[in-house]
């Protein structure tokens, strides 16, 4: 073997799709190509010794925000006990703002963007003449029919016990300057076909759980309806077979041909994730994001009430020009929408994103360590902001969680942030703690929030045992959903969230 490809993942279930479409395309050298995955948190030395006993000659390193600091630590080591190995990075994080990054001064290349068709170009310069020069290549963006696809090279293991991803596309079009597809000129599709074909040979070797990167799933209908479809003719046909599909779509497009196709899909098998991120309509106008709030609100209410459909919501607070108040009555907003899940993001300054042209003329303050969390602002200081980035993780642990079902409205009530953050204030001040907080100890300090709001020990109690009990008995999966014949399905292995709101 000559060359590794390798990356540290943020989970085991998380297969890295980007070093499959490497390795897929690789052509010639693939036979001298291998796949290493490691997940974060391992010990720099044990990930040295596994990647050494290869013996590779060439080592392709996936950098992204969640482990460029470790991915560094592990370069830095590779190059004192091995410095004869060539090192070569690739990745988001690392296709930005190059001159200012340790991983890249301790690299011997460097990648930015598009790797598929450089990085093989690459390799077979460095392995067999003549020697690249230049330490920095830009990414050739080849022509998607070029490609070789990658599903392929997931492996049996990664079909049972791993997140598939998959993409219809790459790219998007829309401009929100907190995203780094903000840089992508628009969006270009896969042969559907071709696409297709591999989603077939993935279904028939045992696949289940596909989630899809691409960013705007819903922009072509007609793509859209064709690749749905191709998961309903499994449910309809294997009835006890369940299958389990992610998508992310543009909020404010939802024709009635696609709410058509989203009516015929059971329980547990959709989930739709929905990026908000902003009702302020001068916000949105801000950041370059192009969005109507009324069609938006809409779909969100048309989803949770006439499809089964799970749905993910993002909000992000930090925003340049959206004050508390501001953020809160958009939080109460999309609250009184009833989504399964709010995720309260913070924003992060993604090297490379526009979002720093709001620097000077709002204050904006980033943490200049991964992964780049806003500090503070001109309409948010450092406190308010560390109050927001702990009710956003209280509101992880109580709302998205799912097992707090049955108290959660009473904890609410008619004022959802304003009461969601006297709760959050009240258990900072009581635990000085964010992690590591056991779910039974959790369940009892909201017990005892609730008394202090007026409820009675018994009531309160009452509500926590109930969602306590339902929470302790799957650990991670609903209860066996019923097909239309009133059979139960095999347990659906859906991830634990999801399963427990389908539970509720």
């Amino acid at each position: 073997m000559s060359i590794l490809l390798s990356t540290l993942n943020a989970r085991y279930t998380h297969a890295s799709l980007g070093l499959r479409y490497l390795l897929a395309n690789m052509g010639p050298l693939q036979e001298q190509t291998r796949l290493q995955e490691f997940v974060i948190g391992a010990k720099t030395t044990e990930l040295v010794e596994r990647i050494l006993q290869n013996k590779p000659r060439i080592i392709g390193f996936g950098v992204y925000i969640w482990n460029v600091e470790e991915t560094t630590r592990l370069v830095a080591m590779l190059k004192r006990v091995a410095p004869e190995i060539v090192i070569v990075l690739g990745g988001p994080e690392v296709s930005h703002e190059a001159g200012e990054q340790e991983i890249v001064r301790l690299a011997d290349y460097l990648i930015t963007g598009w790797g598929d068709v450089t990085f093989p170009k690459l390799c077979g310069e460095i392995l067999n003449g003549p020697k690249p020069l230049m330490k920095i290549h830009v990414g050739v963006q080849a022509p998607l029919p070029e490609l070789q696809l990658p599903y392929s090279l997931y492996s049996d293991a990664d079909i049972a016990h791993r997140t598939i991803y998959v993409e219809a596309s790459r790219g998007c079009p829309f401009k929100c300057e907190f995203c780094l597809s903000a840089l992508d000129k628009t969006a270009w599709p896969f042969a559907l076909d071709n696409f297709l074909a591999e989603m077939e040979l993935l279904y028939a070797r045992g696949a289940r759980l596909f989630k899809f990167v691409d960013r705007t799933f819903n922009l072509n209908i007609k793509t859209s309806l064709k690749i749905m479809q191709f998961f309903l003719d499994k449910i309809e046909a294997f009835p006890d077979d369940p299958i389990y599909a992610h998508f992310e779509l543009v909020p404010d497009h939802l024709p009635e041909a696609l709410k058509e196709g989203i009516r015929k899909f059971p329980p547990g098998a959709l989930q739709f994730e929905i990026g908000i991120q902003s009702f302020n309509p001068e916000v949105q106008s801000l950041v370059s994001r192009r969005q109507d709030n009324q069609k938006a609100a809409d779909n969100i209410r048309w989803l949770c009430e006439e499809s089964n459909a799970h749905l993910h919501v993002d909000l992000i607070a930090g925003l340049p020009g959206e004050d508390e108040a501001s953020f809160a009555a958009g939080f109460n907003q999309l609250v009184a929408l009833k989504p399964h899940e709010i995720q309260f993001g913070i924003l992060k300054r993604l090297r490379g994103t526009p979002i720093i042209r709001h620097t000077e003329n709002f204050g904006m303050v980033f943490d200049p360590h991964p992964p780049y969390t806003i500090l503070a602002n001109k309409q948010l200081d450092f406190l308010t902001m560390q109050r927001l980035v702990r009710f956003a993780r209280y509101w992880d642990l109580v709302a998205n969680s799912g097992r707090f079902a049955n108290t959660l409205p009473w904890m609410l009530g008619d004022a959802p942030f304003e009461n969601f953050m006297d709760f959050s204030n009240w258990l900072y001040a009581h635990t000085d703690a964010t992690h590591r907080i056991a779910m039974e100890k959790l369940a009892k300090l909201v017990a005892q929030w609730l008394q202090t709001r007026g409820m009675s020990a018994t009531k309160a109690q009452a509500l926590l045992a109930s969602d306590y009990a339902g929470g302790a008995q799957g650990a991670g999966h609903a209860p066996a959903p019923k097909n239309e014949a009133g059979r139960l399905r095999p347990e659906v292995t859906l991830p634990q969230r999801q399963a427990r709101h389908l539970a509720a």
